[in-house]
């Protein structure tokens, strides 16, 4: 029997600009996406939500490469 286990995609974003003086609704994202500080990279799911919120502060981010 075969466990056919789906791979689940991420994506690698990093914070570029500071998230002082910024909009309440994008601190808000970017601290959904986990992002706190200048520099910092996480890896997140690609899933809608977090599209949604990339996009919405994509001014702030950097997409880098898995």
């Amino acid at each position: 029997m075969t466990n056919a286990k789906s791979k689940v995609q991420t994506i690698k974003i990093k914070l570029i600009k500071s998230l002082n003086g910024r909009l309440v609704a994008h601190k808000a994202c970017a601290s959904g996406l986990g992002l706190r500080k200048i520099n910092q990279v996480v890896e997140v799911l690609d899933t809608p939500e977090n599209l949604g919120m990339i996009h919405k502060i994509s001014y702030l981010l950097k997409r880098e490469e898995i």
